[in-house]
């Protein structure tokens, strides 16, 4: 396990392959399944029980997009296994988010939008992400992708750090890979249902087997929820985060024969829910006001629609030389929202967008054998994008289409039984046009890696490595170009098991220099009022510390710490903040938390609490605005019999409140005090209870 923390918990080896919990101790048990989630990272890995010790042996990810052993793997990976995502209570991507060091994400304006941090890079409105999200091997290349309901998921894998080399764009940060949960040979399913507070409800399920065994398989999958809300309008007297999701999946599984397999899923998404829920704070200027919390008031409710439907095909054909694997991917987006433009109580003007995007995307890689000292992998990818928005405050179309071709290849070389070095490299070109004003931009870049790793002994290892990631540049809705932001890190690590596998402990280093760092912020001197910018260089440096140990047969603790400290280096135009923090990330992350197994009577339960605080973030470049360090604390009480599962369950139970978007009236960027200040409220206390029934 790489540069995460790590929460150890103990399933059974039906928990794990059928997506339940067992909680039952025994002296001695046979074939125990151990998933290490971390604060981050979940590991799968075969264990016994034996004279009082819990024994870690293997542990497995597919960060490289090969099945390696974890320990081995000098790649930064947070994973969590379906068993895992059913015990945490995992059920929208903040809550494996909030789990993992040095990455953070926040709701945004609309009901499908979200702001992710990852090692000092942050995502700005309306443009690509600071880290790739794969589903099922199809990139989730635009914000609006991200936000979704988690059901049925097999893994969820957070790999920090650039991947750009492995995953291409938008990987400069990292990337998350979602598997969904798969057909299988086995008739099997589950329902779940849930209430919790704000009148609100939940409805999911799955149920799948062979239509012809062994050769066509399905899985059919769906999820719904539904809200009044939590942060309340006081002007109006209703919630402004209300929220409805109507969520279905079907897959289909061909078996071909021995050595080809065929894999097609349809998904279809509806969302409804509260938009725009700002509130003003105060009159811009040059003292800062971000820690003054007030709920909106506006006369007018935001609310905002998504709908997106999109369908998968993977397809697999095994020789004796390697795979083939073909990739195809389509989305059809559209999302509409509306709501008040000055966040106040009187009759001014409505800001609204519109949104349609369509997108295709086709890869076709060939894998080597795994079985061999020399491995790799090579390939090519490419994906059309056609893009229409209707800008904020203007009535103002702004058609971005986006051709991107990529070529990859990575190899692996066994110089010693202890010492591997591994390198890869890929080349991306962006082909963007604002047809509506008739411009046209290319952008490409280069994206090498190199890994030197050493293992010391069979359970400790260090590596180092230099790695580079890509942000492709666009147009704002004036036309005016935003550039291409790269970034190049540097890093060294070390993975270490102690004491009979009962601990792990983890750390990492990391410098990155970034160009063109990309930034966000309102200009209502300009048309199209969004508009993003570059920092023309920017440093970020920190590191990441994970433990996980096994205090007790039943008490497993667990925790991370990440540090990320940015400095902007050169500024033009504005020079007097060079030395201040790159803004909208976190000066650092701490999770602790621990977990603790019992049995009542022929029930068995597991008590669960985790904490995490969330240091300093700066707003803007002038470090004025900022939000405080805050202090999320999470609990789970989880009661099973056989198939049969209660959760008793409480977020934010210290009901912190934080802005969780903020709009700086008085930046330097804007005439100081022409506007006002606005943020969004970040989700207060809630809790709820839910029951489970596998089949």
């Amino acid at each position: 396990m790489d540069n995460e923390g790590t929460f150890l918990s103990m399933v059974s080896k039906k928990a794990q392959e059928e997506n339940k919990m067992n909680f039952q101790r025994k002296t001695v048990i046979d074939g125990i399944t151990l998933a290490l989630v971390s604060g981050g990272l979940l590991v799968v890995v075969g264990g016994v029980r034996a004279e009082g010790q819990t024994m870690l042996e293997e542990v497995s990810v597919t960060a490289e997009k090969r099945v390696e052993k974890l320990q081995d793997v000098p790649v930064s990976v947070t994973a969590f296994s379906a068993g895992t995502i059913v015990e945490a209570g995992i059920e929208d991507t903040q809550d494996f988010i909030n789990l993992t060091p040095n990455v953070t994400l926040e709701d945004a304006y609309t009901v499908s939008a979200t702001h992710m941090a990852i090692r000092g890079v942050g995502q700005l409105n309306n443009a690509d992400p600071p880290a790739v999200t794969i589903v099922d091997g199809v990139p989730q290349n635009d914000q609006k992708q991200f936000q979704q309901e988690l059901f049925d998921i097999e893994r969820i894998e957070v790999l920090r750090g650039p991947q750009g080399s492995a995953y291409g764009r938008n990987a400069i940060g990292g990337a998350i890979n979602i598997v969904t949960k798969g057909p299988t040979n086995e008739q099997e399913g589950y329902v779940k249902t849930g209430i919790f507070n704000g009148n609100g409800k939940t409805v999911s399920g799955a149920f799948g087997g062979p239509l012809i065994e062994n050769t066509l398989l399905y899985r059919l999958a769906g999820s719904y929820k539904k809200t009044d809300g939590l942060i309340d309008n006081t002007f109006l007297g209703t919630p402004v985060d209300f929220y409805e999701s109507t969520d279905l999946r079907a897959q289909l599984k061909w078996l071909a024969t021995d050595n080809f397999s065929l894999d097609l899923r349809y998904e279809t998404s509806d969302l409804d829910g509260g938009a725009v829920p700002g509130t003003n704070v105060t009159g811009g200027g040059t003292t800062e006001h971000s820690n003054i919390f007030i709920n909106p008031a506006t006369n007018t409710l935001g609310e905002g629609e998504q709908d997106m439907d999109s369908f998968t095909m993977k397809a697999d054909a095994d020789f004796n030389a390697g795979t083939l694997t073909y990739i195809l991917g389509y989305t059809d987006l559209e999302e509409d929202y509306v709501g008040d433009g000055d966040w106040s109580s009187t009759a001014s003007v409505l800001q609204d967008q519109d949104l349609n995007m369509e997108i295709l995307s086709h890869e076709l890689r060939w894998t080597s054998p795994d079985n061999q000292p020399f491995r790799w992998i090579a390939g090519g990818f490419h994906q059309q994008t056609d893009r229409t928005i209707v800008s904020i405050y203007q009535n103002y179309v702004s058609d971005n289409d986006n051709t991107a071709w990529a070529v990859f290849g990575q190899a692996e070389y066994d110089l010693t039984d202890r010492l591997e070095l591994s390198g890869s490299l890929r080349h991306d070109r962006d082909e963007r046009k604002q047809t509506s004003a008739g411009l046209e931009e290319t952008f490409d870049a280069w994206q090498p890696k190199a890994t030197l790793t050493y293992e010391l002994t069979d359970d400790n290892l260090v590596y180092a490595t230099y790695g580079t990631g890509f942000r492709s540049g666009g147009f704002n809705a004036d036309g005016t170009i935003f550039r291409d932001e790269t970034l190049e890190n540097y890093e060294i690590g070390s993975k270490n098991t102690f004491f009979n596998h009962r601990l792990i402990l983890n750390a990492a280093a990391y410098f990155a220099q970034s160009d063109d760092f990309q930034i966000f912020y309102l200009d209502f001197s300009r048309t199209g009022v969004q508009v993003l910018d570059n920092i023309d260089e920017v440093d970020i440096m920190g590191g990441e510390l994970e433990f996980q140990g096994l205090v007790t047969d039943d008490l497993q603790v667990f925790g991370g710490i990440g540090i990320t400290d940015t400095e902007i280096k050169k500024f033009e135009g504005f020079s007097q903040h060079v030395g201040r923090h790159a803004p909208n990330s976190h000066r650092y992350t701490l999770n602790l938390g621990a977990q603790y197994e019992f049995s009542v009577g022929t029930m068995d339960g597991a008590l669960r609490f985790d904490m995490e605080r969330r240091g300093t973030k700066y707003w803007y470049p002038d470090n004025i605005e900022h939000q405080k360090p805050i202090n999320l604390l999470n609990a789970r009480l989880t009661l099973q019999q056989g198939d049969f599962q209660m959760s008793f369950w409480g977020k934010n139970l210290g009901d912190e409140r934080y802005y969780v978007e903020y709009f700086d009236g008085g930046n330097v960027l804007n005439p100081p005090g022409t506007f006002e200040d606005s943020g969004a409220l970040g989700q207060p206390r809630s809790f709820g209870v839910d029951v489970r029934y596998d089949f």
